[in-house]
């Protein structure tokens, strides 16, 4: 089967740990675009915070994709139409929000030009002896400001595309379950990260969106290659006709995708691309 769509998870797939795209791996994805591959970028980010790398791999000449909020919005990059948009709404983020303050808890979300928390000064997470102030990197990787409110939930007037919970690994761990059981049967949730637990609208996740804008312009899963490294890859690794888990990627991604390249550290897109996009071309017989 030809491939048609290259996907790519973005925080530990496509960028590396200085979160930057290596110059192999950029012009590899150029080249494969230039060849007529359509790009798409699916990550748990906002949409704003992607356009500096689309704009890297210049995906505006290539008609390419972002998905963002791990699948409720896909947004063409070009035009910046918004393609899908599947929101939590306000009385269900307000539950959450509620549900959110029994827990030792960082929460955030994001409107506009702007990320809203409880109190920006409280936003240090401990991982693995580093400590991550969570809304300072969430803010410049994307440009937006903070602004604070005490009660999140009281403020809220407008749909969420997620809400994002942080806390140090073995809290959210131990919790996870507890946040997330009053709200089974009527959204989506998941590890995007050690420390980050999200919500989404029911049935969201990276795989629905790809299906949503894809499989209309008559690409099939079986003509999708998918990277990523993450628990919230799962639904896309598994929805593709060939999902790759990258070497630093956690064991439960390894173990269903069809195949592991090298870590993000080691250009393993660049290296598995250049043998799939091999095989090809090999088998158009060029």
């Amino acid at each position: 089967m030809t491939l048609a769509a290259i996907i790519l998870d973005m925080d530990g797939t496509l960028l590396n740990e200085q979160q930057q795209i290596s110059e192999e791996t950029r012009k590899s994805l150029i080249a494969a675009q230039q060849q007529g591959m359509q790009l798409v970028l699916a990550s748990g980010r906002p949409t704003k915070a992607m356009f500096a790398y689309a704009a890297e791999l210049q995906m505006d000449r290539y008609d390419g994709l972002l998905v963002s909020y791990n699948g409720s919005k896909v947004t063409d990059y070009a035009t910046k139409a918004v393609l899908f948009d599947e929101t939590i709404a306000v009385p269900t983020a307000k539950a959450v929000l509620e549900h959110l303050k029994q827990f030792d808890v960082k929460v955030m979300i994001e409107r506009g030009d702007y990320i809203y928390v409880n109190d920006v000064y409280n936003q240090a997470i401990q991982h693995e002896g580093t400590t991550y102030n969570v809304f300072e990197h969430e803010a410049r990787s994307g440009d937006y400001r903070l602004c604070e409110a005490p009660d999140l939930a009281v403020m809220l007037d407008f749909d969420l595309n997620k809400i994002v919970v942080a806390a140090e690994q073995a809290y959210l761990l131990a919790h996870h379950e507890a946040i997330y059981a009053p709200f089974k049967e009527s959204l989506n949730a998941m590890f995007t990260a050690p420390f980050y637990f999200e919500f989404t609208a029911q049935h969201i996740d990276k795989a629905a969106a790809l299906a949503a804008v894809l499989e209309p312009r008559g690409i099939t899963p079986a003509q999708m290659v998918a990277f990523g490294d993450g628990l919230n890859d799962v639904s896309m690794l598994t929805y593709v006709g060939t999902g790759v888990a990258m070497g630093n990627a956690v064991a439960e991604l390894k173990e269903i995708a069809t195949t592991v390249t090298k870590s993000n550290n080691e250009d393993g897109i660049a290296q598995m691309l250049l043998s799939l996009l091999a095989c090809d071309m090999k088998n158009k017989g060029q």
